[in-house]
């Protein structure tokens, strides 16, 4: 009965977020598009989400989106896209190990040896 009773009350907080999610309003609002191809844009909500971007369409951006998580942890994610592919950075996102030594060194090595074509004598 206990068990019942308390996934019932875990069921209608998890209901009572959702409707509170879904009432959220937009406090902010801007958006801006320019001759020469570059833009901005910024939008707020009731519920503390932020996010903004600027840059030059087709070509490169940058932008924020500041929110807090379902576990109530604050996310702030920062982003570049641009030629050199999309690079966002954030405290929450997971970070690759550490290279092993043996590969930085097999690594320098190539790098010291570059590979030469041999031309073959007929």
């Amino acid at each position: 009965m206990f068990k019942t009773a308390l996934i019932i009350s875990l069921f209608l907080v998890a209901v009572i977020r959702a409707a509170d999610e879904s009432q959220a309003q937009i406090t902010k609002y801007q958006n801006e598009i320019n001759p020469d191809g570059s833009y901005s844009w910024e939008f707020g909500t009731s519920n503390a989400i932020d996010a903004q971007e600027s840059g030059v369409g087709g070509v490169q951006a940058t932008g924020s989106v500041k929110y807090t998580a379902p576990d109530g942890s604050p996310i702030q994610l920062e982003y570049t896209a641009d030629e050199n592919g999309y690079r966002p950075t954030g405290a929450h996102l997971p970070t690759p190990p550490p290279i092993p030594d043996y590969i930085l060194r097999a690594l320098a090595y190539i790098e010291a040896h570059p590979f030469q074509r041999i031309q073959l004598k007929k």
